[in-house]
């Protein structure tokens, strides 16, 4: 494995972790990891850019409240993770990182939402995109709205909390039985940086539970498209094969109708990855160096 460097950075309040791989002074790859996942989760697709010869530097940050990087607001008082905090702690790392110039942009899911928003919020500073397995959600109806700001009441008064787990090799089951695609030695790997020692002889994830809180407020697809459509730069769409991820985020709506949102981009294009889940960074990672190679070369 190629081994990465941590450092930490000071953005908004907060300290924010950061892993990098490869040699200052090589072209940059930024990723941004899923939701209850690290940076670390890119390693394999890191060791894939390496074993074809790339030469790049990749930069990958624990985003708020996951792995290293700080919880900005003490568990058990209402916590909560706004989306628009993710874009500016990206805009703050691409400040500290690259203050000039355009940047390339990797994420997963989440962080898929993340670089996709940010890179229309600030297209003159984004040259490519590359998008694994993010969808945005449901576009809601406004009947939900009660039902929505009830529940994250609820929560508020009995915030969520995370299981710990008995030892490494329960962390890693726990991970295979969440992607029965990924090998043991991968989940061992991810197992290590996934969670940490919770002091009483068990392992607790590095995450904050307040995560799991939904938010009060619906997702408003216009919106989302709206800033899509400012996108300038070219975005490249990577979906697994039969992805569970977009057939339950699509429901009863039919994929190509849910799909419809992605021509808000004004240069998109989709490439499917055969043997994959929805951790297709996981699953097929020398897929995935390949086409972020070929499409940010």
């Amino acid at each position: 494995m190629n081994q990465s460097r941590s450092e930490f950075v000071d953005v908004n309040g907060i300290r924010l972790h950061v892993r990098r791989w490869g040699a200052e002074g090589a072209p940059v790859l930024f990723m941004l990891h899923g939701w209850m996942d690290v940076a670390a989760s890119f390693q394999f697709v890191v060791d894939a850019l390496d074993a074809r010869g790339g030469d790049w530097q990749v930069i990958a940050p624990d985003l708020r409240g996951f792995g290293l990087s700080d919880w900005p607001v003490a568990q058990g008082q209402g916590s909560n993770y706004w989306f628009p905090d993710y874009l500016a702690d990206l805009d703050a790392l691409l400040a500290h990182y690259a203050p000039e110039g355009q940047v390339d942009l990797v994420g997963h899911s989440l962080g898929a939402n993340i670089v996709c928003l940010y890179a229309g919020v600030r297209p003159e500073r984004v040259r490519r995109v590359v998008d694994l397995e993010g969808f945005g959600l449901p576009a809601p109806s406004p009947k939900q709205a009660p039902g929505r700001i009830r529940e994250w009441l609820d929560e508020v008064r009995t915030p969520p909390q995370l299981r710990t787990y008995a030892s490494l090799d329960e962390v890693a089951a726990r991970l295979v039985k969440t992607n029965p695609r990924l090998i043991a030695p991968r989940a061992r790997f991810l197992a290590e940086h996934w969670s940490k020692p919770d002091g009483e002889g068990g392992y607790v994830l590095l995450g904050d539970p307040a995560h799991k809180m939904r938010g009060p407020l619906l997702y408003q697809l216009d919106e989302v498209m709206a800033i899509w459509s400012q996108v300038s730069a070219r975005v490249l769409h990577v979906e697994a094969a039969g992805s569970e991820t977009l057939a339950r985020i699509a429901g009863a709506v039919p994929i190509d109708e849910f799909k419809k949102r992605f021509e808000a981009f004004p240069d998109w294009r989709e490439r499917i990855v055969d043997g994959a889940g929805h951790m297709v960074h996981h699953d097929q990672p020398e897929e995935v160096a390949r086409l972020i190679e070929a499409f940010c070369a």
